[in-house]
């Protein structure tokens, strides 16, 4: 009798220290995984800014300070000079001009097409859609680069050379666009466009009211991907365009190369900054809504 009783009080005392360690050990993983994940964000903001640091340094120096090893990060002796260089010895301002008139246009095509083909994969019933959404991602498996010939020889025969529809064209498909927006549209609740069509709305209304105004943050995603990748597209511009009328900027900056000898990078970095400008100034205005806008789709209700 004693022996329980006493077996018994050993575990009424130590049966609550159980709980409590478990709940220490938790909390002390939760504060290394804390730790850990702090630390692998700072690794890739650093991995990330590092070479935007470089390069807005490297704008300021001379060709000497540029070439010299070790890599000196802080300029001895600051050049701005470097800027009206870029500006001057290129027609950087058409470059520039060239650049916002793709890059705008693209953007309207592409979001129109985009909203509108994936509104038609969500809403419309008509024979094959599921093959038609299969295609669409299968053209997102092919690279731009594998179609360059065959556009080219089309563009070519339709003596659109070295002009902005030329260069449109074959860049205003929007597989991702209608992917993106498809997997959104899926994602709002069936009870909000039932009650729509119930007073009546038609399908320009239906995508109007209710389907766009639920979608901003995805649509803030879709235009600020396109309007990037749109800004930074070299290749095609590249095969297109014979004289800096039409050549957009990231054609230009490989005009400011000195192929005979040593490029002066001072004025190529200076190009660099003043071209990644426009782009940073948006993406930082909207990158909020755009990383909400690429997450509202992935969980469903």
């Amino acid at each position: 009798m004693t022996e329980s009783t006493t077996s018994g009080d050993a575990a009424s005392t130590t049966s609550p220290a159980g709980p409590d360690q478990r709940a220490k050990a938790y909390a002390r993983r939760k504060r290394v995984a804390t730790v850990f994940g702090y630390l692998a964000m700072v690794v890739v903001v650093l991995l990330v800014a590092l070479p935007l640091v470089w390069i807005l340094l490297a704008s300021f120096k001379d060709r000497s300070e540029i070439y010299v090893q070790p890599a000196v990060w802080w300029p001895s002796v600051w050049h701005p000079e470097n800027y009206s260089e870029a500006t001057t010895s290129v027609p950087f301002w058409d470059f520039m001009r060239n650049s916002v008139i793709v890059t705008s246009i693209l953007g309207v095509v592409k979001f129109a097409l985009g909203v509108l083909s994936a509104y038609g994969l969500v809403f419309l019933r008509f024979p094959f859609k599921n093959l038609v959404f299969i295609v669409i991602i299968a053209a997102l498996m092919v690279p731009n680069q594998i179609t360059s010939i065959t556009n080219y020889a089309f563009i070519a025969q339709l003596g659109l050379r070295n002009t902005f529809l030329g260069i449109i064209l074959p860049l205003a498909g929007v597989a991702f666009g209608t992917f993106l927006m498809r997997n959104h549209f899926l994602s709002i609740p069936q009870e909000i466009i039932e009650a729509a069509r119930m007073d009546g709305a038609g399908h320009f209304r239906l995508l109007t009211r209710v389907v766009l105004p639920l979608s901003i943050p995805t649509m803030v995603a879709f235009a600020l991907i396109t309007l990037v990748n749109e800004w930074n597209e070299y290749l095609w511009p590249f095969l297109m365009a014979d004289d800096y009328t039409v050549a957009t900027l990231p054609v230009g900056l490989t005009q400011l190369q000195n192929n005979d000898g040593l490029t002066n990078w001072g004025p190529v970095m200076a190009a660099t900054v003043l071209a990644m400008l426009p782009m940073l100034v948006v993406f930082l205005l909207l990158q909020r809504h755009m990383i909400k806008g690429l997450t509202s789709g992935a969980v469903k209700g």
